[in-house]
């Protein structure tokens, strides 16, 4: 049995004590700090990166758990503070060949950012730093001294966001040179997305831009001849313009556009690994260099008449990168999901001040960002509640849709509990914050959503088990392909025929071992799997359906039927009269011993 708790408010030992009073026995006792960080991971093309990033991560002396996300691009690590830290984690990531960036804590909820406006000097950063951290409750304080933005992470059983807003307000009273308030920074996560779905639709479009016409001059205009003659006119010996013009226009798709496969490449052969970057790279720069063959061969030989492949390696970068362009829009509307899911809550509350004998002083406007526990909050009618609390006084009813699927308003009076994000439809009551940032119902769900894009499905599990082997079994089969043709042509086993002009059995065995490579370039194996689980928990999120992982997608099949206990939701909820029958022919006194079943509507 586990148990997470905090060491300001209760003991490992009261927990101890508190079972055996129960009556049972405890017969092992291990006390266990366990921190939990999440890293933005880049670089990844598909399982075997992952693969490589958890082994490196669990490596790690204090790492108790690695769960790294293909298709989040993220990872979780459990590990022990007392024995390592962040830094030590990323350089893992870094030395593994990947990037990797601190996406933030299980505490990020709590942490507050504020901004101070005006001339601020080192000196002053580092004198509000140091009385920041005297301050009770606070754990952490970064600054970013650029931008004059001071982030503070604090524990919220102790203090909040206004507390700390005020103590800044009042170390600044004696300058008149800057104002400390909240500032609200701009997701990480969708500026990141944004950018990378922008730099693959550049990509895309510059590939397209040089492979386009590639195509067109071998595939297209050679079968037009009026308008194709001109690119067969020869330069030197059998070297003609096509050759030169698709020899220009490949060169910068396959080595500048192309370059991010190259990268690729070096750090997974460099950790003794193969990913789909080796692939993509060994199938493109096969054809590539084939066709540098056989340009080099037609200007030295005035009998060759050998084909290029040019296009082959081109439009085969263009798809790769198409893929990456769809790949990352669908994250990318994965990621609006659950921010909707946050944008339920509503941008400010009405706080009030209220003495001790529970009269009402005044009324604020504040940004739900600053509520703290104990809070007492105004709720109007038709507005929604920031957060979690407890009626202190008022009635009325509440549409709880978003959590519980019923329609029909709750009734609240005191002493009931609230949840964030559901609606206030008539009645004003005054709640007081019970919990508040990532302690929020909204944020535990936002909490299981992000966790269940982390997990795998089973049939993940053997997928990741065959993509081991994926690159080097490709590779393996384009050696066998290429041997298969080539032995039996030197034998003369098949049709001299068979073997195109100007072609010999090495060139013909090599085009058929470089067509099973380029075949196997989109390794869908690795990524359809997890792209899959990610986008169905957004999209089911955003519908009001709370999926907790693959495994119950996977099972999902496998349902027969589905029993709804909803009446008054996916139901009318009052019965309804759909047909009558008229006894004309019987007296008052028999139709009132008779006993009439009238049929009614439900849905």
């Amino acid at each position: 049995m586990k148990f997470t708790f905090k060491k300001k408010l209760v003991s490992a030992k009261t927990i101890k004590d508190t079972i055996e009073a129960a009556g049972f026995k405890v017969t092992e006792f291990i006390e266990q700090d366990i921190s939990i960080c999440r890293l933005k991971i880049k670089g990844m093309s598909c399982t075997s990166c992952s693969e490589s990033i958890e082994s490196a991560l669990l490596t790690v002396e204090g790492v108790k758990k690695a769960v790294v996300g293909l298709a989040l691009e993220e990872a979780k690590i459990n590990y022990d503070p007392n024995v390592t830290n962040t830094t030590r984690i990323i350089k893992a990531v870094v030395d593994a060949g990947f990037g990797a960036d601190l996406r933030g804590s299980e505490n990020d909820a709590n942490k507050v950012h504020i901004k101070l406006q005006g001339i601020i000097s080192p000196q002053d950063m580092d004198s509000i730093m140091r009385s920041l951290e005297t301050l009770n409750g606070v754990n952490n304080v970064e600054m970013d001294i650029k931008e004059a933005i001071v982030i503070v992470s604090y524990d919220p059983d102790l203090t909040g966001p206004r507390s700390i807003l005020s103590f800044i307000q009042d170390s600044c009273a004696g300058s008149n040179r800057y104002q400390a308030s909240l500032h609200i920074p701009e997701k990480q996560r969708d500026t990141e997305r944004n950018h990378e779905i922008k730099m693959y639709r550049n990509q895309f479009f510059w590939s397209c831009f040089f492979s386009v016409p590639v195509f067109i001059f071998s595939m297209v205009l050679p079968m037009v001849p009026p308008y194709g003659n001109w690119l067969s006119y020869k330069i030197h010996n059998m070297l003609t313009i096509g050759m030169v013009l698709r020899l220009i226009l490949c060169t910068p798709v396959q080595f500048l556009i192309g370059r991010r496969f190259y990268v690729g490449s070096y750090h997974a052969l460099r950790r003794r690994s193969a990913n789909m970057d080796v692939l993509v790279a060994l199938g493109t720069n096969a054809a590539y260099f084939y066709s540098v063959y056989t340009v080099i061969k037609a200007s030295l030989s005035d009998t060759f008449e050998g084909q290029d492949f040019f296009e082959t390696s081109t439009m085969l970068i263009s798809f790769i990168l198409f893929g990456k362009y769809l790949e990352s829009m669908a994250k990318g509307k994965t990621s609006d999901a659950l921010a909707k899911l946050m944008d339920l809550a509503p941008d400010t509350a009405c706080l009030l001040t209220v003495n001790n004998e529970g009269t009402i002083l005044s009324e604020t406007e504040i940004n739900t960002r600053l509520i703290e526990r104990n809070d007492i909050l105004k709720i109007f009618p038709g507005s929604k509640f920031p957060v979690d609390g407890i009626v202190v006084n008022g009635q009325g009813y509440v549409n709880e849709s978003m959590i519980t699927g019923e329609a029909i308003p709750v009734a609240k009076n005191v002493g009931d509990r609230v949840i964030g994000g559901t609606v206030n439809e008539n009645g004003c009551l005054l709640i007081k914050a019970t919990h508040v940032g990532s302690e929020t119902a909204l944020s535990q769900i936002v909490q299981i959503v992000e966790a269940a894009q982390l997990s795998r499905a089973p049939v993940q599990k053997l997928a990741d088990q065959i993509s081991k082997f994926f690159v080097p079994a490709v590779v393996v089969a384009a050696v066998m392909t290429w041997l298969g043709w080539f032995i039996p042509g030197v034998a003369g086993m098949y049709p001299k025929s068979w073997i195109p002009k100007a072609m010999d059995e090495f060139e013909l065995a090599l085009q058929f071992g470089i067509s099973v490579l380029v075949v196997a370039c989109p390794c869908a194996l690795g990524l359809a799997t997890p792209t899959a689980v990610m986008v169905a928990t957004g999209k089911g999120a955003s519908q009001g359906v709370l999926i907790k992982g693959g495994n119950a997608l996977e099972k999902a099949h496998k349902v027969n039927a589905v029993v709804f206990d909803k009446t008054g939701t996916l139901t009318i909820g009052k019965p309804e009269v759909v047909s009558a029958i008229l006894f004309s022919r019987i007296s008052m006194e028999e139709f009132c011993n008779i006993t009439i079943a009238v049929e009614v509507r439900l849905s």
